[in-house]
């Protein structure tokens, strides 16, 4: 096992695999009550029944499709990147394509387990491969940085700490509120140990701010431990139904899967690019085994389709598990056994609230944002492409868009400069596409 990840190579061991894998689990885990609660529409009262997902499969098709795709990407990819349901996606699938445009969410998951099939079939290809390895690498540490500012800002708001203010956009929120100060606490735990050097420090961070705000009644103490699984019959094989169903085929549901296509590529892209950029794992500004990482992205899509959830993706709370030390695929499967045996103890999820996510992510930002310095900000050519796509994520909140933005400029600001032969061919294709895709938004 340590020979086939490369344990001594890159200088890990089980131990801090393991660490990093629970790291990862516990920073994404709000994934397994988010996604059902964003996908069966909760917020929306009166909805009819036609139009909402059965919430108990649709969790256990969350939990069902992030263990697959770990597990894929552990084996094959050998990154310790973890996948599960798209955040963004899920909202684009539920609020924009079921409720916005009165789509029966079996058509939706159709859409999904296209995309998911198409993405496979370039991967096959070897495009989606090229594709990441043909952007320059200035732009990939922007793309760190920029998902480092990204997270953090989820962060800060998912703490109470920054809030809506109609005047700015954004305000101080609340100090004094009990989640507010335990995610505070959090910080403050997590800066410290992570100054000492201690290993594992976002992950016992974690632990501990449980444990204080369990201590102050700011987390519910779980009444049950174990519990039964849900039956993911209702949602399981819905989408091979709506591909056979005439009216699922037509120019909306084009638009909804090239939407799928666009979106997940580049947040995929941007987040491996960034963590494996935080390893340490980019040689010669190319990813090793890109396109089985990708595999995993891909067939995660799928399956997660069949099995009843949407895009299934790479997810930015990885780097918590790189922060805490994982370097292997290993830890990956970690976080798959994890997402498995979540399926029985669902009450414990219950402890992982916003004011315990939220430091390892504000923590994790500030580990990422270190890409900067190996920008050169000195020349302005570059200077500005790197510095929209970096600062685009996070006031745009999406990863997809600051990635176009940038990409638009560095062509415009390397052929201005004379240094058009340094140009990859397949950025210009990326600067139409991402203009044809503002002007179409």
């Amino acid at each position: 096992m340590q020979k086939y990840f490369m344990f001594k190579e890159l200088g890990t061991n089980y131990r801090r695999e393991i660490i990093g894998g629970m790291t990862t689990f516990l920073a994404m885990a709000y994934i397994l009550v988010v996604n059902p609660l964003t996908l069966t529409l909760s917020s929306v009262p009166d909805l009819p029944d036609a139009l909402r997902m059965d919430y108990g499969a649709v969790f256990v098709a969350t939990a069902l499709a992030s263990a697959i795709g770990c597990i894929i990407m552990g084996l094959l990819g050998k990154f310790p990147i973890a996948l599960a349901p798209g955040m963004g996606l899920n909202a684009f699938f539920a609020f924009s394509v079921v409720l916005g445009s009165g789509i029966p969410w079996q058509h939706a998951l159709g859409a999904v387990f296209i995309s998911g099939v198409f993405f496979f079939l370039l991967t096959l290809t070897g495009l989606r491969e090229k594709l990441i390895n043909a952007i320059p690498i200035e732009l990939k540490h922007a793309v760190g940085a920029g998902i480092g500012l990204y997270i953090t800002f989820i962060g800060l708001q998912s703490a109470g700490i920054v809030v809506n203010n109609d005047a700015t956009l954004v305000g101080l929120g609340d100090l004094t509120a009990g989640p507010t100060l335990l995610a505070i606490f959090g910080i403050i735990i997590t800066v410290i140990m992570m100054t000492r050097g201690i290993n594992g420090a976002v992950f016992f961070g974690m632990i501990i701010t449980v444990i204080v705000g369990m201590i102050f009644n700011l987390i519910d103490t779980p009444e049950k431990i174990v519990d039964s699984v849900p039956s993911i019959a209702p949602t399981f094989g819905a989408a091979f139904s709506s591909l056979g169903d005439s009216s699922f085929y037509s120019m909306a549901m084009l638009g909804i899967i090239l939407t799928l296509l666009f979106v997940d590529f580049f947040d995929n892209a941007g987040t491996l690019v960034a963590v494996a950029n935080q390893a340490g794992m980019i040689k010669d500004n190319k990813l090793p085994r890109a396109g089985k990482a990708l595999i995993a992205d891909s067939v995660a899509t799928t399956v997660g389709a069949v099995l009843g959830t949407s895009t299934t993706t790479s997810y930015i709370e990885s780097s918590a598990g790189v922060a805490a030390g994982a370097r292997t695929g290993f830890a990956s499967l970690v976080t798959a056994a994890l997402f498995i045996l979540s399926l029985f103890f669902f009450p414990l999820l219950s402890v992982v609230t916003a004011a315990v996510t939220a430091p390892a992510l504000i923590i994790v930002g500030a580990l990422m944002v270190g890409s900067l310095g190996k920008i050169e900000w000195t020349k302005f050519e570059i200077a500005v492409p790197a510095f929209l796509t970096m600062i685009a994520m996070p006031l745009t909140y999406s990863i997809a868009t600051g990635i176009a933005i940038g990409f638009i400029f560095y062509p415009i600001t390397m052929i201005v400069k004379g240094r058009m032969k340094e140009i990859h061919p397949i950025m210009y294709f990326f600067f139409v596409i991402f203009v044809l895709y503002f002007i179409f938004l």
